[in-house]
């Protein structure tokens, strides 16, 4: 088992833990950003394939008002464009009746996509930080005080350092890293009926050689209540060279496979557009109920968003040398990437309180 020896210790190495890593290189403090996956990221995840536009699978849109945001890309040079909605929708209300072309309403409030993929974000993040100080394919089991150390250990390292940040979605910490001494039972309580933003989500996208879905008496807007696609739009690049349509499939279909649910796919798809459906480049999709490193099984339904931003993930604990950072900790826009960095902001503020950075 190999020893490793820092300041600071970060659990996951999604946008919180990056961002967060990324403002304490700026303040000399030496981290390990540890991620179980092989992959940085974590939600955020543009796969790419040929012929293709980047096919996001996870954190996908920004708004104005996402100000903490727009200046971490203003300040990495992350460029975004607006996401094309059109001013109609293919809307399905009922299974008895046929889908309409609705008008949709004028929006005052775009929303954005980034130019190449939002895994740009993660991307420029990465590139200044260390790669020495980055360790994937980390399977965190468990974390303990040892004095004024505090000690992570993972499948293959012993990580010692005198704090440790998790961004690690809570339901799963609690689920997954044995901690001691035991937190307290009002935070365990709290992170076992904490809902996992993108955890009951399936991402599906199709890539085609032509935008047919802009032809007359056509949108690439889909809202149905009757699915199992609830919601689809254009996610052509930037360039408008390469065309797809990424939308949300139901989670209930989590435990089908691969292939069924793109069967099921097509045939919504080909109510709406005919058999051109199938001439589709590739098929992408990501089950986020399957990734073992964002959901882990909760005891019993928990809502959305439901104890974002609780209160008990604004302490420290283990003495303040253990803190809970990410999405869902965020009483600002929980469970969006505008929480994300607002809980890594929060993280670095109380860190520089307790004398940290100096």
């Amino acid at each position: 088992m190999e020893s490793v020896n820092t300041d600071i210790i970060i659990l996951g190495a999604g946008l919180t833990g990056l961002t967060l890593a990324y403002n304490l290189k700026k303040h000399n403090i030496n981290i390990v950003l540890l991620e179980g996956r092989e992959r940085l990221g974590g939600r955020i995840f543009t796969k790419q394939n040929p012929n293709s536009p980047p096919m996001e699978m996870g954190a996908t849109w920004i708004s104005p008002q996402h100000t903490l945001l727009l200046d971490l890309l203003q300040e990495l040079g992350v460029k975004t464009f607006e996401q094309k909605m059109g001013n109609t929708a293919i809307y399905e209300a009922f299974s008895t009746t046929p889908f309409q072309l609705v008008n949709l309403p004028m929006s005052n409030v775009p929303s954005f996509r980034v130019q190449q993929g939002t895994h740009q974000i993660i991307k420029k993040l990465s590139l200044n930080i260390n790669h020495h100080n980055i360790f994937t394919s980390q399977d965190i089991k468990s974390i303990e005080k040892k004095g004024n150390a505090i000690m992570v250990t993972s499948d293959t390292h012993n990580f010692i350092g005198t704090k440790v940040i998790s961004t690690i979605p809570p339901l799963l910490f609690i689920n997954t890293i044995h901690v001691n001494p035991s937190l307290p039972k009002s935070l365990i309580e709290i992170a076992q009926k904490t809902h996992t933003w993108m955890g009951d989500s399936i991402k599906i996208a199709l890539a085609y050689r032509e935008k047919f879905w802009e032809q007359e008496h056509l949108s690439g807007t889909i809202f149905s209540n009757v699915g199992p696609i609830s919601e689809m739009y254009d996610h052509t690049d930037v360039e408008d060279s390469n065309y797809a349509l990424k939308g949300f499939f139901n989670g209930a279909y989590f435990g089908i496979t691969k292939e069924e649910r793109l069967r099921l796919v097509l045939i919504q798809l080909e109510k709406y557009y005919g058999n051109r459906v199938y001439d589709y480049i590739n098929y992408e999709e990501v089950v986020w109920k399957n990734e073992p490193y964002t959901t882990t099984q909760a005891s019993g339904y928990i809502l959305p968003h439901q104890n974002n931003g609780n209160a008990v993930y604004q302490k420290g604990y283990l003495d303040n040398t253990l803190y809970f950072a990410g999405a869902e900790t965020s009483p600002i826009h929980g469970g969006y990437m505008e929480g994300a960095i607002h809980s890594a902001n929060f993280i670095l503020a109380a860190l520089k309180s307790n004398g940290v950075l100096g």
